[in-house]
């Protein structure tokens, strides 16, 4: 078909039409910026009804329409997509939060590209901007964002195609002590969350197919050089139309510190049980059957631990049955075991009537 078809007064209105009724939203400038036309879309888009309420031309519009990019910033005039197409560049791609100077209450988010129009020589005629409301989608962004910040639980997400980190929340950088920095836009090699993983292979291999990866036990390098034990899991998700890998962490540390000082604590109390002086035995609180007894205990009733080990306490008949049992028998009931001492009435073993012996063989 002849280019020149589309010269003619009759399909400029055709085109016109077409326009008219996109979903996106249109705005024609002259040269000098002046504002010539709109469609209904890019009119709805800022809240109006006409097009003098968009402003004669980019200076008039900056004044009704306040810009601040998605991170809050303002946006000074010279920057505005109305200037920025006016010089003769061209962009595509710019989210801009829109809102009417006299109404700060309505914002609309747009992501916005231009065109410059040119005649048969090549010369340009005329400015275009055309825009898209992404409210819907950056409403649901921000969502996430606040939740994905907000939550305790340490986290960094991937962009599968490059493998680098787009978001990281406080709990991370709280974990590792690394800054924000150091982690937006750094490759999962140079920060590898599966460094010593149990099962690294299969990780790796989820990771590439974009699966789901299981809990298991890592080992995270820290920027200061040392490591931490985390358990680690992968989720995929879609963000910004990209495959992303969300990690989710649980801190190690803290039941690992836990563990080695119960462990040292065990240590402790066995260390203390096998050697202190005083005969010590350990049975069940409810059944009374012996569980552990020091080497004392042994050398001074002359048992052979084979002999007390396993039995109850009636059964080696070390107490005499007449009498109180001021030792053996507490008036509380333990949950679950109880420690006779008998360090008082073993060290006679002669006339006492609460002091336990050995029974005739």
């Amino acid at each position: 078909m002849s280019q020149d078809v589309l010269t003619t007064e009759t399909n400029r209105r055709h085109l016109q039409q077409i326009i008219a009724g996109l979903s996106d939203g249109v705005i024609l400038l002259e040269l000098d910026q002046t504002i010539i036309w709109a469609n209904e879309a890019a009119l709805s888009m800022h809240g109006v009804e006409q097009l003098g309420d968009l402003g004669a031309n980019a200076q008039e519009y900056a004044k009704r329409f306040a810009l601040r990019y998605r991170n809050n910033h303002p946006v000074v005039f010279d920057n505005y997509p109305i200037s920025r197409v006016g010089r003769g560049e061209t962009f595509s791609d710019v989210l801009v939060e829109v809102t009417p100077t006299d109404d700060e209450e309505r914002t609309w988010v747009h992501n916005v590209r231009s065109r410059v129009l040119t005649n048969s020589r090549g010369d340009p005629e005329s400015l275009v901007l055309i825009m898209s409301d992404v409210t819907d989608w950056a409403n649901a962004e921000q969502r996430f964002e606040k939740t994905f910040n907000a939550n305790p639980a340490p986290a960094v997400i991937c962009r599968i195609s490059d493998l680098r980190y787009i978001k990281v929340n406080p709990g991370f950088l709280e974990m590792t002590g690394y800054t924000r920095e150091q982690v937006i836009g750094t490759s999962a090699y140079e920060i590898d969350i599966y460094e010593q993983a149990e099962k690294r292979d299969l990780a790796i291999q989820r990771l590439r197919d974009v699966e789901t990866i299981p809990q298991m036990q890592a080992e995270l390098r820290l920027p200061d050089g040392s490591s931490k034990q985390v358990i680690v899991a992968g989720q995929p998700l879609v963000l910004n139309d990209e495959d992303c890998m969300l990690f989710s962490f649980v801190d190690m540390e803290l039941r690992h510190k836990a563990e080695v000082a119960l462990r040292q604590s065990e240590e402790r109390f066995a260390k203390a049980f096998r050697l202190t002086p005083v005969p010590i035995l350990v049975c069940g609180a409810a059944d009374q059957v012996v569980m552990d007894v020091n080497e004392a205990f042994l050398d001074t009733f002359a048992y052979p631990s084979e002999e007390v080990l396993g039995k109850t306490v009636a059964d080696i008949g070390f107490i005499h049955d007449k009498g109180p049992r001021p030792v053996c028998s507490p008036p509380w009931k333990k949950p679950q075991g109880w420690t006779a001492s008998t360090s008082a009435c073993a060290r006679k073993r002669l006339n006492c009537s609460t002091a336990p012996s050995r029974p005739t063989r």
